[in-house]
């Protein structure tokens, strides 16, 4: 199936790929638990990537501020008018780094992290929380205290990805395809209780939310499954030809970049009245990679020509509102909606690129 054409691909992806998604799912469940011949991993490709950035060529928009180490992910805190940024350790055991980056003339902060972290999300209102072996980090933005908390019966799970809920539980997904929604700490203070644990990804790596609904990226499937507020498997479908990263936006739409196809999907969801349904596929160039959604545009990076465009998406067909050149290796993007502003990281060491006005609002 991964090998049809393009075409054919298409026409599936239109014609009921959620009805095949789902039974490949349920397939995988019931062979995880009998010995029947179909008790393998879900059958996956080569997950695709970010392209290896050209030096730059023009000038970066607006301004840019330097930043150490090479960076993962970056969330921009509402509560605060700040940007937190991951940077990995030079091997997987390494102690990560989280940088803080605030308004100038105010110099970046850094906050020491405990041992490694993988991925980050934040509840807007000045906390970060990042995914780690066994468990998840707490940071706090303003004093800098970090508290590590595990997950219960999972000191040996590498978790790679995690999101905040609306009802504030936090949703982690693990290397060996596995989504833990947690519940409250217990009550001793120590180790986060498990909710519901779903295992039926080859990886999970990434997490985006939409109110209580979970959305799922497989970038070795090239799926993406929404789990319900119970915990359930919901609709899953095809992401192109191989999908790297995902976000949310707050108009209530799921985007995923296709980098290996050379497409933005957007996808609509998450409530009984608006399952997970593709809504929108459109060309773009340049291994797109790094994503940020906000009320007026789609913010996408072009990680092989140093490059991130503004669409607007009201008119059911992506309208290229903005281009800016941008900083080596555009892998990461965050968006400031009060002030308009939009943050390019680069994953090369080229620091965090600020760009004023990006919308062309005032």
């Amino acid at each position: 199936m991964l090998s049809r054409p393009r075409s054919e691909k298409r026409l599936a992806l239109r014609h009921g790929p959620t009805a095949l998604l789902l039974l490949a799912l349920v397939l995988a469940q019931i062979a995880g638990c009998s010995s029947n011949p179909l008790s393998t991993a879900p059958r996956t490709i080569e997950p695709a990537r970010a392209a290896d950035s050209p030096p730059v060529s023009q000038n970066p928009a607006g301004s840019v501020r330097p930043l150490a180490g090479h960076a993962a992910a970056a969330v921009f805190d509402d509560g605060t008018h700040q940007l937190a940024v991951l940077t990995p350790g030079p091997d997987p055991a390494a102690p990560a780094g989280l940088t803080v980056v605030g308004q100038a003339p105010a110099e970046p902060r850094s906050i020491a992290l405990p041992g490694p972290a993988t991925a980050l999300t934040g509840d807007g209102r000045g906390t970060v929380y990042l995914s780690s072996r066994g468990g998840y980090l707490a940071a706090d933005l303003s004093t800098g205290h970090v508290e590590r908390v595990a997950v219960a019966d999972a000191a040996q799970v590498d978790f790679t990805a995690i999101a905040r809920r609306a009802d504030g539980k936090l949703v982690l997904g693990s290397a060996d395809g596995a989504v833990y929604v947690l519940t409250a700490r217990t009550p001793d203070g120590g180790s986060a209780a498990v909710e519901g644990r779903n295992k039926i990804f080859a990886r999970v790596d990434y997490l985006a939310t939409q109110g209580n609904t979970t959305v799922v990226l497989d970038r070795g499937q090239t799926s993406v499954t929404t789990i319900g507020a119970d915990g359930r498997a919901e609709q899953a479908l095809r992401a192109g030809e191989g999908a790297t990263t995902m976000t949310a936006d707050p108009l209530g739409r799921v985007l995923v970049a296709d980098t290996r196809g050379g497409e933005l999907l957007v996808y609509g969801c998450c409530s009984p009245r608006t399952p997970l349904i593709l809504r929108q596929a459109y060309p773009v160039r340049g291994a797109p990679y790094g994503l940020a959604g906000s009320r007026q545009l789609a913010w996408v990076s072009q990680t092989a020509s140093n490059a991130v465009i503004g669409y607007d998406l009201s008119t059911g067909i992506p309208v290229e509102k903005v281009h800016y050149p941008t900083v080596q290796q555009p892998n990461s993007l965050a968006f400031d909606e009060a002030a308009d502003t939009l943050y390019v990281v680069s994953g090369s060491g080229a620091g965090v690129q600020i760009i004023e006005h990006a919308a062309g609002t005032r």
